[in-house]
């Protein structure tokens, strides 16, 4: 599961790691950002890989009648892509999200009353990209367009399962090379853990 990421890097930043013209609205930078507030967040897609836009956090499918569908699809889990119906039909509209890191809380006792958080990064690398899938859904009441997006999740690695103690998942996390290869639609199943591996760096705050 993905629902918190750290993002503070500027647009010109962002141009300048992952070498694009950012060509968005706004996005939401901070430190922590809630996924369930559905933020706009920069994105880099398959169609427009030369490009940064900006897009909510939350998949709505082009059948999907409302935001209220967002509630259920800030993650996706990457065994189920070509089978769930939300999912299947934009399994090839991948995109890459951009941020400084993550966040998950690992539980310290049964009942998940005492948690530790930490914040989730790529080793030596100030940026990264988080895979996901993409759709431009258009509001059946005010005509507007709007992209949208999910997280792609699969098991967690070691580190990971040790943090995430509880449901054992983590996002997929990209490094450079990865992240060229996931928008050029190779098969999902070759990103999910155990098949890729990202190194990553985690720490208590």
């Amino acid at each position: 599961m993905c629902n918190y990421i750290s993002l503070l890097s500027q647009p010109q930043e962002l141009e300048e790691y992952f070498e694009a013209s950012y060509k968005g609205l706004p996005y939401h930078m901070e430190y922590r950002i809630n996924g369930f507030a559905n933020p706009m967040l920069p994105l880099i897609s398959n169609k427009e890989p030369n490009e940064i836009h900006s897009a909510q956090w939350g998949l709505i499918p082009e059948w999907g009648r409302n935001r209220d569908f967002q509630k259920r699809t800030l993650n996706a889990r990457i065994e189920t892509l070509k089978t769930v119906r939300s999912y299947r039909d934009v399994v090839d509209q991948r995109a890459l999200v951009l941020v400084n890191g993550f966040f998950e809380w690992q539980w310290l006792d049964e009942k998940g009353k005492e948690k530790q958080p930490y914040l989730i990064g790529l080793k030596n690398e100030p940026l990264f990209a988080l895979g996901a899938l993409y759709s431009d859904w258009k509001d059946p009441e005010s005509g507007e367009t709007t992209r949208t997006f999910s997280i792609v999740t699969t098991d967690a690695n070691p580190l990971m399962s040790e943090i995430h103690n509880t449901k054992k998942r983590m996002p997929l996390i990209l490094d450079p090379t990865a992240s060229r290869t996931w928008l050029k639609t190779k098969d999902v199943e070759d990103f999910a853990y155990p098949n890729y591996e990202a190194p990553l760096e985690a720490k208590k705050v």
